[in-house]
């Protein structure tokens, strides 16, 4: 398997690609923000947020998604700082964890206004353990919700502008940055809202879920979101994006951090919120060969706050390890949240192990260690 020849990216990550020097664009587009003038992005952001201000005092000036982590934390920090008066909409989270509601508490205390949607419970966990079995991601009903929810509140209070964090493409504002066809639609929505295979029609079709009880999943039509004229940005096009740093800031304003490094990762300050995020980060290590403690070294790597060789050590300590317990919480506890059993679950993920990347028995069916985690085939970080 081929590794960016700067971090610790792998061939098998979606969408990355690699430059003649082996570099991916991962490190590229973070190599080429030392060409960004962030004056001026400064000043776009302030010029974009006047336009879409209220007036008025009708209604809110923006509409943020917030979990509770530290990246929506800072992002209500960071419009409280320009004055903007933002509205916090919370789409439940699958698993909430005691730390996660504290934090989620503590951005209210902020000083802003905040809504919570709460979705059916029966129908959340039965899409939970279907998404876990058909695309191998159990918290598919958060990472719609996340999007779908703050759309919908917007249109529904008649705010004009939603801010997003970190912009995954790294490429452009948001289309309120557009001069023109600046508002949303379904089809930019779920090309960054991201359905992972599995969209709402498919479940009302073919689970017999009912069209009633996936009203909050669903986008507002076209035509809604026209006559709304709400628009978005990214936050993280316009202020250099660090989620370190933005942990720092958080806990600054009372953000709490987890007691030490959380399973599987390789700090203690994200992934609070979910007490499913352990299940859901190591279908990425057994789908593409790297995890979530990948994503924070590569970007400690970039950041110089770590050389790679440092990295690769930490990782082979803490990445794809069999996740057993999540902020303490054995995993029976969180299967039992969806109706699963541990053996039920371990045969799910033999289903979605990359056989390419790991070894198997003659049977085919994938080996695991003593401790019950899956033997790579491959050598961690290797650039020939």
């Amino acid at each position: 398997m081929k590794y960016c020849t700067q971090c610790l990216y792998p061939e098998t990550k979606p969408d990355l690609w690699f430059d003649a020097d082996g570099v991916c664009s991962a490190c590229q587009a973070y190599n080429n923000r030392g060409v960004i003038d962030w004056d001026q992005r400064r000043k776009e952001f302030i010029e974009i947020t006047n336009r879409y201000r209220c007036n008025d005092d009708s209604t809110y000036d923006a509409v943020v998604g917030v979990s509770g982590g530290k990246d929506s934390t800072y992002q209500i920090i960071k419009l409280l700082e320009f004055g903007l008066n933002p509205l916090a909409v919370t789409a439940e989270t699958c698993s909430m964890t005691e730390i996660g509601r504290r934090n989620l508490d503590n951005i209210r205390a902020l000083g802003v206004d905040h809504v919570e949607v709460h979705v059916k419970p029966q129908i959340r966990r039965r899409i939970n353990k279907l998404a876990l079995a058909e695309v191998g991601d159990i918290s598919w009903p958060e990472h719609v919700l996340i999007f779908t929810v703050p759309v919908r509140t917007a249109v529904q209070y008649g705010a004009k502008l939603i801010v997003w964090g970190e912009n995954s493409q790294n490429e452009y504002g948001g289309p309120a940055a557009a001069a023109d066809n600046n508002t949303l639609t379904r089809a930019w929505l779920e090309e960054f809202g991201g359905l992972l295979g599995l969209r709402v029609s498919d479940l009302i079709e073919s689970t017999g879920i009912a069209a009633r009880d996936m009203i909050q999943y669903r986008y507002p039509s076209d035509s809604a979101l026209a006559a709304s004229g709400v628009s978005g940005i990214f936050l993280g096009h316009y202020f250099p994006w660090d989620g370190y740093a933005n942990a720092l800031i958080a806990q600054a304003h009372g953000f709490e951090t987890y007691p030490h490094t959380i399973e599987g990762s390789l700090a203690n300050y994200e992934n609070l919120d979910n007490g499913f995020h352990g299940i859901h980060d190591y279908f990425k290590y057994i789908k593409y060969g790297f995890g979530r403690a990948t994503d924070i070294a590569n970007n400690h790597i970039r950041r110089g706050r770590l050389d790679r060789a440092t990295a690769r050590s930490l990782l082979e300590i803490h990445d794809g390890k069999f996740p057993w317990t999540y902020l303490g919480r054995p995993i029976e506890a969180a299967l039992a949240e969806i109706d699963t059993s541990l053996e039920e679950f371990i045969q799910i993920t033999d289903r979605f192990v990359n056989k390419s990347l790991f070894e198997t028995d003659n049977q085919g069916k994938p080996r695991r260690d003593a401790k019950g985690n899956l033997i790579p085939k491959f050598e961690l970080g290797r650039v020939d």
